[in-house]
């Protein structure tokens, strides 16, 4: 698993170093929406209703509509500027006994691993909610968001659940049950003996999730028959992966646009087009500024001594190999 959070638990003066992980995770097979000819990704785009053009995601921000039709877009300016906790720390805010909290209100649920080298204080932590039968009510900030949680023991280690705010849960009601008649005692004890005979312990591992299992095996026997709904499909990215990129090389496109510059394919395609060029149609080189010219004057070339000394070498031999030659046609113009 992969912490998604790090920071402090924060209680009385105790801070206790933490790292968060997600407790739950989905194995739903999902799928994509295709066209059925030829088995291709169904791609939306973002038309905006007022232009008809498409919008990228930078352009995009969010907006509210009152109930009176009125509509105000707000920016990531604007949120910034919301109230949230502190990102890097959960603060404990009151104990509350367990069976107080309803269960409606439990949302997601994350492991809370010591990130520390001494987990004393997360050990305390953990083993005083269990002995006291109190669960901890927290603010915990996750991707700008803070939320009300509870942190509670579970086996010695710390979870936090995220829970609903006392608003987002509906209320119950219905006219049908309020001139409902209650139970006699005869039927309850019915009840009560047909409770007893079904009762068991609970052992999630005796529950598998049928629909899945069946769901599998109806792909795996698609695959193994192979025909005419089995598509070869070549890897690519994912589809927000790939929208993103487009947005960031069309964002790059559009400023060197703005630059009055060539993006790099019409840049390498006009090298490719335009010939070398002749010697004749070279420009000259820039004239000096009076500046230059100075600069140049007043530095001195480098001698190349190396290369005198060769040459005077290379001499000084076809002179020593031409003597012999010269005495030679002498004696013979003597004889």
């Amino acid at each position: 698993m992969r912490s998604i959070w790090k920071g402090s638990l924060a209680f009385g003066l105790v801070n206790v170093p933490v790292k968060v992980y997600s407790a739950t995770e989905s194995h739903d097979i999902r799928f994509h929406q295709v066209h059925a000819k030829d088995g291709g990704r169904i791609k939306y785009d973002r038309i905006c209703t007022e232009c008809g053009e498409s919008v990228p995601y930078p352009e995009i921000d969010k907006a509210y509509d009152s109930d009176d039709g009125t509509r105000v877009v707000l920016t990531d300016e604007d949120f910034e500027k919301l109230p949230a906790a502190e990102k890097h720390e959960i603060p404990v805010l009151q104990f509350v006994p367990t069976e107080q909290i309803d269960p409606i209100l439990f949302e997601k649920s994350y492991y809370l691993e010591p990130d520390s080298s001494s987990p004393k204080a997360y050990a305390l932590l953990a083993a005083t909610l269990e002995q006291s039968d109190r669960t901890a009510l927290v603010h915990f900030t996750l991707r700008q968001r803070t939320r009300l949680a509870a942190l509670r023991n579970r086996d010695g280690l710390l979870v936090l659940q995220t829970l609903l705010w006392p608003d987002e849960v509906r209320a119950a009601e219905f006219p049908v049950l309020d001139d409902v008649q209650k139970p006699s005692s005869k039927e309850l004890a019915m009840a009560e003996t047909l409770v007893e005979s079904m009762s068991d312990d609970f052992d999630p591992d005796e529950f598998t999730d049928e629909y899945q299992v069946e769901l599998r095996a109806l792909i795996d026997d698609a695959l193994a028959r192979g025909g005419e709904k089995v598509f070869q499909v070549p890897e690519t990215t994912t589809e927000g992966e790939d929208a993103e990129v487009l947005d960031l090389v069309a964002a790059l496109q559009r400023s060197v646009d703005a630059a009055g510059g060539k993006s790099a394919d019409e840049d390498e395609s006009s090298k490719r087009r335009t010939p070398a060029k002749k010697a004749s149609d070279r420009k000259a080189p820039a004239k000096k500024t009076p500046a230059e010219k100075t600069a140049a004057k007043k530095t001195p070339a480098k001698k190349t001594p190396a290369k005198k000394s060769a040459s005077k070498s290379a001499s000084s031999r076809k002179s020593q190999a031409d003597k012999p030659a010269a005495k030679k046609s002498a004696a013979r113009k003597r004889a």
